[in-house]
């Protein structure tokens, strides 16, 4: 649930206010997974742990941001009244403004010149992004104050996101750590009333957002907190407003369980935005959590009812499914990923990168799989013994802090994994929005 950049096993390479009258709360959640006092310590050490590598690595200090990224906190500069935007068009030191050079490391281990996915007709789509979990303050709920984390950040997830849209990214309320610990550990008033606190602080930017969209086709895009934040904005907000839900293009929700009947793509959480089945589908939802195979029973992701599916109140089982749209096969089956990353996440792999981005074509394939109560985006590694490049291991984080890693899968890296398909999934979609319109 939190954005980090994870520590290599040995030997191994790795990849990477406010309130609302008219606001919908989630449900009170009323079955959280039950962990030991042992996991959940384990728990907490390993983010800890790894948070802090993340800040160390992309080469942090106490008082300058990365390159690139504007040091904003309260109100940012010029704004005016309003909500608190990380990244605005026009936003003086946007970090979703920051450099996309990339470079492409093949399987042989050569590098060469990358170029984005993208679309031409970017500037006739705005995209709504909402940041994941990011704060390890001891307070349920970070404040409006825009940190360095958070820039660093949107620059690896909303800045690309320029390729295919004009991106707006609000800072919000968020649950910190140590609420979605507590939640997770069967705290339920604890989950239900701060994600009440960071949904409710959400709402006045999307309204905002709203009004100065001028009609434009809007694409949302979250990660983990912010796809369960998501999941009920669409829910309580889109789903009743046809006028809204009509300019939606695509909603993209990763890591953050959302529910759909067992076989179907539509009927429980959403009512009206089904999951996305082909590339040209419009006003749909592409939402899926990776695992290297069947997640464990108490996983935190990829089974109905439990580990985040909270987060956004969906507590039901019976009959219903976690969603899973591979990106890179909307139509289903497996293909190749399309992975971009950090450079400066590559721990130890930058000596013959120059550039601020690095992608590994034919790395991974994903696919759909469903066993055991479970569904999940299975995510294979095609490096076979070579190792010019570096492959992920769910492990990872468990074996760094003390246990818990396999409950979380691939979570930490599945943004990147997927984010060069994810650019083409939208790229296609307004494609297919223009043609109707």
């Amino acid at each position: 649930m939190i954005s980090l950049l994870e520590v290599p096993k040995a030997g191994t390479k790795v990849l990477e206010g406010e309130c609302k009258q008219r606001v919908r709360p989630p449900h009170e959640p009323s079955d959280i997974v039950k962990r030991s006092g042992h996991d959940r310590r384990a728990l907490a050490r390993a983010l800890r742990s790894a948070f802090a590598l993340a800040l160390l690595t992309a080469g942090w200090s106490s008082v300058s941001p990365p390159a690139g990224a504007g040091a904003m906190t309260g109100q940012a500069a010029g704004q005016g009244a309003g909500p608190v935007w990380v990244c605005r068009p026009g936003q003086a030191a946007d970090p979703c403004a920051s450099s996309l050079a990339a470079t492409a490391v093949t399987a042989a281990g050569a590098v060469k010149t990358a170029t984005w996915p993208g679309s031409a007709m970017a500037s006739k789509f705005d995209c709504f992004y909402v940041l994941p979990t990011n704060s390890l303050a001891k307070t349920p709920n970070t404040s409006l104050a825009v940190t360095k984390l958070e820039t660093f950040i949107v620059a690896e997830q909303a800045a690309p996101l320029s390729q295919v849209c004009d991106v707006w990214a609000p800072a919000y309320r968020s649950q910190t750590l140590r609420s979605v610990e507590e939640g997770l550990a069967g705290n339920e008033k604890v989950m239900a009333s701060t994600f009440a606190v960071a949904y409710n602080s959400v709402l006045p930017a999307w309204d905002w957002f709203l009004s100065h969209a001028q009609g434009k086709p809007v694409v949302l895009v979250g990660d983990s907190q912010g796809s369960a934040v998501l999941i009920h904005l669409i829910s309580a907000e889109l789903d009743h407003e046809p006028s809204v839900l009509r300019q939606l293009l695509v909603a993209v929700l990763v890591g953050g369980n959302l529910q759909v009947p067992l076989g179907k793509t539509v009927g429980a959480t959403f009512t009206e935005v089904p999951l996305c089945t082909s590339g040209s589908q419009t006003g749909c939802a592409i939402a899926f959590s990776s695992y290297p195979s069947e997640p464990p029973a108490g996983s935190i992701f990829g089974r109905p009812g439990q580990g985040t599916s909270l987060q956004s109140g969906q507590t039901a089982k019976a009959g219903q499914q976690v969603a899973c749209t591979n990106p890179a096969a909307l139509g289903g089956g497996t293909a190749d990923l399309d992975p971009y990353v950090l450079t400066a996440s590559q721990l130890g792999l930058t000596e013959h990168v120059t550039t601020p981005w690095v992608t590994y074509p034919g790395l991974y394939s994903a696919t759909c799989k469903q066993g055991g109560g479970a569904t999940w985006l299975q995510v294979t590694s095609l490096a076979a013994t070579s190792h010019a490049r570096p492959v992920v291991n769910d492990n990872v984080v468990g074996n760094y802090g003390g246990g818990s890693g396999p409950a979380w899968g691939y979570h930490s890296y599945e943004y990147g994994l997927t984010l060069g398909n994810l650019l083409q999934d939208i790229a296609g979609e307004e494609a297919a929005w223009e043609s109707r319109h």
